[in-house]
C-alpha cells in the first residue's frame, strides 16, 4: 500500500504522501492512533470540558452523523431505559466511531456480561447506573479493564477494531488505556458514600443521574432548589479533590451551563427523541398558525 493515504475525520482530510512500505506502515500507525484514541477521555485528562447527548429512541445510524456534524465530542447510547437490543447498540456504535464521535453506553446494571457485551460491540467506554458502594466501584472497573487492571475477557477483536489489523497485546493495551469509566451517583446514599466511591482507581467520570437523586431526595424534578444544588456541590467537590471528572445529565441547556460555569467538565443536554419532539412541537405551533379558509 502506497502513495497518498487520506483520514478523514469529523470532514477534516489529513493526506501524507509516501510510495516506501515502511512509509505506508507509519501512515496505517497514524491512522489507527487517530481512530482508536478516546478523544473525549483525552481532553478531559487535559482539563477540559466535554460536550454530548443521550442516544435512546431513534434507532438509525444518521442521528450519530448528526451528533458528530453538531460538533459534540460524545454521545451516550443508553440500553438502560430504551427499546435498543445490543444488535442496535453495535449498528449506532459503529456509526457513531466512523462519524468520529465518541461512543458510550449506559448499561442496565453493574453486572459484567452487561458492560463486557458493550464494549465487546465497540463502545469506548460505559456508564453505570444506581452505583451506591465501593464493591460495585471496583466490580465495575474489573469489568471493563483486562487485566492485570481488572478481569475483563477478550472476545472477538475485529468488531471492536472496525476490522483494522491489530494484535491481541495492541488491543489489550488500547483498550486498557482508552476505555472510559462513568458511574452515576443516583441517590443520597451514594453521595453520604462519594469519597469512597471516587477512590477506587480507573473511575473517570462521576455523573449526577438529577432525576433519580432529586426523586431520593423528595424533591422529584426540582434541580434549581437549594437542596438540590448544595448536594451536588458535595459531588462537585469530592470530584476536584479526588481528580474525577464531574458531569451531570439535564433536559434543560440552561442548568447545564449553570454548571458549566462552576467547573463541571462532563456536560450532557437533551437526548435524541426529546430533540425531535420539541423540534416537532415548534413546527407545528407555527404551521397551525398557517390553518384557515381557503384562499385567504
Amino acid at each position: 500500500m502506497g502513495g497518498l493515504v487520506t483520514v478523514l475525520y469529523r470532514g477534516l482530510a489529513r493526506s501524507t504522501t509516501g510510495g516506501a512500505r515502511n512509509r505506508s506502515e507509519v501512515n496505517i500507525n497514524t491512522m489507527l492512533t487517530e481512530r482508536f484514541t478516546n478523544h473525549t477521555r483525552k481532553a478531559l485528562k487535559r482539563g477540559e470540558k466535554v460536550v454530548g447527548t443521550m442516544s435512546s429512541h431513534l434507532a438509525f445510524p444518521e442521528a450519530m452523523q448528526m451528533c458528530a456534524m453538531a460538533g459534540l465530542d460524545f454521545v451516550i447510547i443508553d440500553s438502560e431505559h430504551s427499546p435498543y437490543d445490543i444488535f442496535t447498540v453495535r449498528q449506532l456504535i459503529s456509526a457513531a466511531r466512523l462519524s468520529g464521535i465518541t461512543p458510550f453506553v449506559r448499561v442496565p446494571d453493574a453486572q459484567y456480561h452487561l458492560i463486557a457485551r458493550s464494549l465487546d460491540a465497540g463502545a469506548m467506554g460505559v456508564m453505570v447506573p444506581r452505583v451506591e458502594t465501593k464493591e460495585t466501584v471496583e466490580e465495575v472497573v474489573a469489568s471493563v479493564k483486562y487485566p492485570p487492571m481488572g478481569r475483563r475477557g477478550c472476545g472477538s477483536i475485529d468488531i471492536q477494531n472496525d476490522f483494522f489489523p491489530v494484535t491481541v497485546a495492541e488491543h489489550v493495551g488500547r483498550a486498557n488505556d482508552e476505555s472510559l469509566v462513568i458511574i452515576q451517583i443516583e441517590s443520597t446514599r451514594a453521595v453520604a458514600h462519594v469519597d469512597e466511591l471516587l477512590s477506587v482507581p480507573g473511575v473517570d467520570v462521576a455523573l449526577i443521574g438529577p432525576a433519580d437523586l432529586s426523586i431520593s431526595m423528595g424533591i422529584p424534578g426540582e434541580w434549581r432548589s437549594e437542596p438540590f444544588i448544595k448536594e451536588v456541590t458535595k459531588i462537585l467537590d469530592a470530584c476536584k479533590k479526588a481528580g474525577v471528572a464531574s458531569g451531570i445529565h439535564l433536559p434543560d441547556f440552561e442548568t447545564v451551563e449553570f454548571w458549566a460555569q462552576r467547573g463541571m467538565p462532563f456536560l450532557m443536554c437533551s437526548s435524541d427523541v426529546a430533540q425531535l419532539a420539541a423540534g416537532i412541537s415548534q413546527l407545528g405551533k407555527r404551521m397551525v398558525g398557517l390553518k384557515g379558509p381557503a384562499g385567504k
